[in-house]
């Protein structure tokens, strides 16, 4: 882990310490309150070019499940938690949660509050940010995070379609 941030298009800089893929990554910043079922929301493709803060404290703690899956796609560009996932625990897990990750490019923050971030998504909305894996990229962040769009009018439908038809059976789960 290393020191790091969620910067705010605000301008409002959270400290936070980088756990997941190392890449600055804006988004909209969103929030699921949500017991169970972190890695069916990481890859629901509904979450495409979110990034996802978790009200649960308990996130990775059972481990990554390919069966689990929604998409073969990422779902969201990155997660902000509040305790560093040290060890799953799950007859299921078939992989661990801090490589999984880094395999599927999120970037990933820990070490947060999550319910002051709450509280101000549930006040203000959605608010695009960023994640900054580096405490000493925050210029940069600015920068990528004012060139970031936001979500209205982007056909994100075509982010997460798959290219070629393919037929569905349980056999072949993604």
């Amino acid at each position: 882990m290393k020191p790091s941030a969620i910067l705010l298009a605000d301008g409002t800089v959270i400290p936070a310490e980088s756990i997941g893929y190392d890449s600055i990554t804006p988004g909209e910043i969103v929030f699921n309150t949500s017991m169970t079922g972190y890695q069916e929301i990481m890859t629901d493709p509904s979450y495409n070019k979110q990034i996802v803060t978790f009200t649960n404290p308990h996130i990775g703690n059972t481990g990554i499940n390919v069966d689990d899956y929604e998409s073969s796609h990422n779902g969201c560009s990155g997660i902000i938690i509040r305790n560093y996932p040290t060890k799953e625990s799950s007859w299921r897990s078939d992989n661990n949660f801090l490589e999984f990750l880094k395999d599927k490019l999120i970037s990933a923050v820990c070490s947060v509050d999550t319910r002051y971030l709450t509280s101000l998504l549930r006040d203000k909305g959605s608010i695009n940010g960023c994640i900054v894996p580096d405490i000493k990229k925050l210029d940069r962040a600015k920068d990528l995070l004012s060139e970031f769009p936001g979500l209205n009018g982007l056909d994100l439908a075509k982010n997460v379609t798959v290219k070629d038809q393919y037929i569905w059976n349980e056999e072949h789960m993604i």
